[in-house]
């Protein structure tokens, strides 16, 4: 270790090794007793690192040189890379990356819930792992993050005259992580196939040609302040155009010119929204042009897709991930299943046919709204829905009414069930529980108290998201019986 010696701290660690990757998807290496965690760092790398963040029992680094590649390392294909923060593990080979989300979910059932994974089923990777994302949210900023050149650029500006007034500092694009206020100019995404990038780079086009302002994220004033695009399987596209301070023949114009360049978009909508944040899920859709929504469809089933609906971002490999779920409950024909966290009712609807009765609880009330809407248009009258907070809702008068359940499908947030939500199902003593999680830590958590009760019996990674760390996970549990 080489040494600050004003500060006499460790600034650079040589011939570091990496043996592993961490569930944040960093790579991990250890020096004498210390494990630093190296950012795009792959295992089988060696390099010299330099640490920015040192704790008592960690580091965290980045590479100062690399002195040996790893085999599993790939180029990046994006143009991006290193900035933004999407796709992180795009310079590792995907067969690579199901390996670690394997091991990653298997050392947190492990570790945190002292389950046997040794009967884990191998990891469903996603068929495609580009352009596979059915939506994406842009932000508008008049504060474009300035990468090396731009820096070298504006270095030489003042050292001369001083600052090009011709510097573009407006982007549309992505944050920069750990900078709320800084946005990352996108020319290409490899995330959502076209029409995005010809819808986003056209739209920042007709914006800086007409004079609309991009949105100043610290002091709230702007015209026009975020894009979202939604695709779908049926060849559908939504624009949303979310405008902050415009005037009313700016959002005309804007909203035209998109009518007439893309007239292959189905559902042309925008939002006015001035509060400090940028949710929009409590104000109003105003439709331009077509319909207010689009259609997805799986398996002959239908689903309406509005602004501000709910639905997998990855649709091909959500069909994956809900087929393996109805495999695990192996439904006989006659059963009461609760779908817990039920969203848009994309579970519930799937399984409805095979199955006696579906009651889906959200809390969203929007969200069950669209459910409901579903399961009418595809002419499903078993499955009912309720909205409000899960420990609320699911309580033992619930029960009472709508009966013990044989199936429970739980698919919750990032955060997990609530204490009091896994005590339910404690009580409850359904037969079967699928837990579909899109954290196995959290899993984990819940799955050591259910323990108590059930057995796992079943668990099978799905990878909804190629290049970055997440994966989704479902577990089959078995009651235990009395």
């Amino acid at each position: 270790m080489s040494r600050n010696r004003k500060a006499g701290v460790v600034t650079i660690i040589p011939d570091l090794s990496i043996i592993d990757i961490a569930e944040e998807g960093k790579g991990v290496g250890k020096a004498d007793e210390l494990v630093v965690f190296v950012d795009k760092a792959v295992p089988g790398d060696v390099a010299d690192v330099r640490i920015v963040k040192k704790k008592k029992n960690f580091a965290e680094a980045i590479i100062e040189t690399l002195h040996k590649k790893s085999e599993l390392r790939t180029d990046p294909f994006c143009q991006h890379f290193g900035t933004c923060g999407g796709c992180k593990w795009q310079h590792m080979e995907y067969d690579a990356q199901l390996k670690f989300k394997h091991k990653n979910v298997e050392a947190a059932l492990q570790r945190l819930a002292k389950i046997d994974t040794s009967g884990m089923e191998p990891i469903l990777g996603s068929a495609e792992n580009k352009y596979y994302r059915n939506k994406l949210e842009y932000t508008f900023s008049n504060k474009r993050w300035l990468n090396k050149q731009d820096m070298a650029e504006r270095s030489d500006e003042l050292d001369a005259d001083g600052p090009n007034p011709d510097l573009e500092m407006n982007a549309l694009g992505f944050h920069v992580p750990l900078r709320f206020d800084k946005i990352l100019d996108i020319q290409h995404c490899y995330l959502q196939a076209e029409p995005s990038n010809s819808i986003r780079n056209d739209v920042r086009t007709y914006a800086l040609k007409n004079g609309l302002t991009f949105y100043d994220l610290r002091n709230h004033e702007g015209s026009l302040r975020n894009l979202i695009i939604r695709t779908s399987s049926t060849g559908e596209v939504m624009v949303v155009v979310v405008f902050a301070y415009a005037e009313q023949v700016q959002i005309n114009g804007l909203m035209e010119h998109l009518k007439v360049s893309f007239p292959q978009i189905t559902a042309l909508l925008y939002i006015e929204n001035q509060k400090k944040n940028d949710t929009i899920f409590d104000q109003e859709v105003i439709t331009y042009a077509g319909r207010d929504h689009i259609f997805e469809d799986m398996e002959g089933l239908k689903f309406k897709i509005g602004a501000k609906s709910f639905y997998q971002t990855n649709s091909d490999q959500a069909h994956e991930l809900y087929k393996i779920t109805k495999e695990f409950a192996g439904f006989s024909g006659d059963e009461l299943v609760y779908d817990l966290y039920t969203g848009a009712g994309t579970i519930a609807n799937f399984v409805a046919r095979s199955v006696k009765q579906v009651v889906g609880i959200e809390y969203v009330p929007t969200a069950i709204e669209d459910a409901k809407f579903n399961s009418k248009l595809n002419g499903i009258e078993n499955a009912i829905f309720y909205a409000g907070d899960m420990k609320d809702i699911l309580t033992r008068e619930f029960i009472a009414e709508h009966g013990k359940p044989d199936v429970v499908i739980t698919d919750p947030p990032r955060a997990g069930m609530h204490a009091d939500v896994v005590e339910r199902l404690l009580e409850m003593e359904a037969e079967k529980i699928v837990y579909v999680s899109c954290n196995a830590a959290t899993q984990a958590r819940d799955l050591a108290l259910l323990k108590e009760k059930y057995d796992v019996v079943r668990i099978k990674p799905v990878d909804m998201f190629p290049h970055t760390q997440h994966v989704e996970n479902v577990v089959l549990l078995k009651f235990k019986g009395n």
